[in-house]
C-alpha cells in the first residue's frame, strides 16, 4: 500500500472519458493508499454490480467492507477503520475494478495502464490477467501480510534536492526510498530512526511523517513478500490484453511471467512513479484518467507530463450515468 500525500492539480471539470480522440493515446492509472476516504463509495452505488462486489469482498473478509467505506462499523472480529491497510486494500480495490470494468463495458481501452502500489493489481485485473475472485484474495493476502509487518516509520519529503537525498540515503543503514512519486516528492521508508535521521538531515520545504502500521516498499516487507511470492506462484497469470507499466520495473509489458515476476518484487522495492511517468511520455500518452477516488495520480501527472490532459473517474456521475 504505497502512500500517496499529496493530491494537487484537479483535471478540467467537464472532460469526459466519452469524448476522446481516437488519435489520443490514453493511460489509465489506479491509485494505492492515500486516497481512500469515508464515503467514497457512496457516487459508485447506483452502478450495476457495486453492492454485489462489496458482498462478495465482506464475505470473504468477514466484515462489511461497504459499511467500513461509509464510516460504519463492519461488525465481525477484523478492523473497522477504513485506514487500517486491510481494509483500505480491498476496499479500493473493490471501488477502482468496478469502474474500469464499467469503462470497458462502454467499449474503452487504454493504449497503457499502471497502478501506484496496490493499484498495480488493479491494473492487472484491468488488462485480463486475473479475474476477480482471483484479485480479491491477493488484496486480502497482501493486505493482512502487510498489516502484520509493523515495526517501521515512513515519511514525504518535498521540495528537495534529489543528489542530496540519494547520498544521505546511500549513507544510511535501514532507510530507503519507497514511492518516487515525481521530481519534487518522494516517500521514505524503513526503521524509524534511520528515517528521522535522513528527513531531518535533508534540505526541503517539508518533510512528512505518515500515518501508516509499517515501512512499506522497503526491506522491512521481505518475510511478508516472500510469502506473498509463495501465494502467487499458486496464482495463474494470463498475458495483458495491454501493456502495463509496473512499479518495480518501469517499462511496459504483457508477459504473465514478467509481470508476475514484477509483482513478487513490488512489496520490498520503491513505487518508480516519476519513471513510469516518463515511460508514459515516451510511448506518446497525452491523456491520463485517474480511476478512483481523488486526483493524487492526476496531480503528479500535471506537474510533471508537460501538455498531458487529466481526467478522474470516480463515480457513476463520471461514467455519464
Amino acid at each position: 500500500a504505497g502512500v500517496q500525500p499529496s493530491s494537487a492539480g484537479a483535471g478540467p471539470p467537464n472532460l469526459r472519458h466519452g469524448q476522446q480522440n481516437t488519435a489520443m493515446a490514453i493511460a489509465w492509472v489506479f491509485p494505492g493508499q492515500g486516497s481512500q476516504k469515508v464515503g467514497m463509495a457512496e457516487a459508485l452505488l447506483s452502478i450495476d454490480g457495486t453492492r454485489e462486489r462489496f458482498a462478495m469482498a465482506s464475505e470473504l473478509l468477514g466484515r462489511d467492507l461497504l459499511a467500513i467505506c461509509q464510516g460504519e462499523s463492519g461488525g465481525g472480529d477484523g478492523p473497522d477503520d477504513l485506514n487500517d491497510t486491510r481494509n483500505t486494500q480491498p476496499a479500493l480495490f473493490v471501488i477502482e475494478s468496478v469502474l474500469a470494468d464499467n469503462l470497458q463495458q462502454q467499449g474503452r481501452e487504454p493504449a497503457l495502464v499502471a497502478g501506484h502500489s496496490l493499484g498495480e493489481l488493479v491494473a492487472l485485473y484491468s488488462t485480463g490477467v486475473f479475474g476477480l475472485e482471483t484479485g480479491l484474495q491477493l488484496m486480502k493476502t497482501r493486505s493482512e501480510l502487510m498489516a502484520s509487518a509493523g515495526g517501521g516509520a515512513m515519511t514525504a519529503v518535498i521540495g528537495f534536492d534529489r543528489a542530496q537525498l540519494d547520498d544521505l540515503v546511500a549513507a544510511t543503514d535501514g532507510v530507503s526510498i519507497a514511492n518516487d512519486n515525481s521530481d519534487a516528492q518522494v516517500v521514505i521508508s524503513g526503521a524509524p530512526e534511520a528515517v528521522q535521521s535522513v528527513s531531518e538531515a535533508l534540505k526541503c520545504k517539508r518533510a512528512i511523517p505518515l500515518a501508516v502500521s509499517g515501512a512499506f516498499h522497503s526491506p522491512f516487507m521481505a518475510e511478508a513478500a516472500k510469502r506473498f511470492a509463495a501465494e502467487l506462484d499458486n496464482v495463474p497469470f494470463m498475458d495483458a490484453r495491454v501493456p502495463v507499466l509496473s512499479n518495480s520495473a518501469a517499462s511496459a509489458s504483457t508477459s504473465a511471467d514478467d509481470l508476475k515476476q514484477r509483482l513478487k518484487q513490488q512489496m520490498t522495492t520503491g513505487v518508480r512513479w516519476r519513471e513510469t511517468m516518463a515511460a508514459m511520455t515516451d510511448s506518446g500518452v497525452d491523456i491520463v484518467v485517474e480511476i478512483g477516488p481523488g486526483n493524487v495520480l492526476s496531480g503528479l501527472a500535471k506537474r510533471s507530463m508537460s501538455g498531458v490532459t487529466t481526467a478522474q473517474i470516480g463515480g457513476a456521475e463520471d461514467l455519464g450515468q
